[in-house]
């Protein structure tokens, strides 16, 4: 079962208003220690692989604001691989209806017995921001065609049929942290499942 399976994406998501080569090789994200603020532990398994197959903004708060996106979801799959939604990697990088988010889809791992295994894919980003320069959207596709859900007590690995289900395409709001260290939180999340423009 793979994590868009789930029947939680849309519950706390509000819809507002991309596809990548299948042989496009994938760029692994930069060390999660690069960008993680007060020394908050973003780890995962070595079999939970996320890329952030993306190029940095020039503008330097939308290029932070993208790597704490980035950050954000790290966080949530450290709350899936760690059984909880108050890891510390969580609540770095989220805030108000961006927890809520975390929360929902952490729980929802949690409650069906599974952790998640493979690759999960975030491509063709694109960072906007407001004009105080407070908060910026970061919109990129996600493709979970290789990123599976796998029971914690078998140990067997859910996979699913490649299909349009794969692909999701999120706008992110992420605000500015009231501290030194310049980092960001994920607000608002919003996203739409079955994405075409993402394949």
């Amino acid at each position: 079962m793979k994590r868009h399976t789930f029947p939680l994406v849309t519950a706390t998501l509000l819809l507002t208003a991309c596809a990548a080569p299948a042989d496009r090789p994938a760029t692994p994200s930069a060390s999660p220690t690069q960008t993680k603020p007060d020394a908050v532990d973003l780890s995962l398994p070595t079999d939970m692989n996320l890329v952030f197959d993306w190029e940095q903004p020039k503008n330097d708060s939308e290029a932070a604001a993208m790597d704490d996106a980035a950050n954000f979801f790290r966080g949530i799959y450290r709350g899936v691989d760690k059984r909880t939604p108050k890891d510390a990697a969580v609540t770095a990088y989220a805030t108000g209806d961006g927890l809520n988010y975390a929360n929902t889809q952490i729980n929802a791992w949690i409650d069906g017995g599974w952790t998640a295994t493979g690759t999960l894919r975030h491509y063709d980003a694109t960072t906007r921001s407001t004009a105080n320069g407070t908060s910026v959207e970061v919109a990129f596709c996600a493709d979970s065609g290789k990123f599976y859900g796998k029971e914690i007590k078998t140990g067997k690995v859910l996979r699913t049929e490649p299909g349009i289900e794969d692909f999701d395409y999120y706008k992110v709001i992420m605000v500015k942290y009231p501290t030194s260290n310049g980092a960001w939180r994920a607000s608002k999340v919003f996203v739409e499942t079955k994405a075409a423009k993402c394949r």
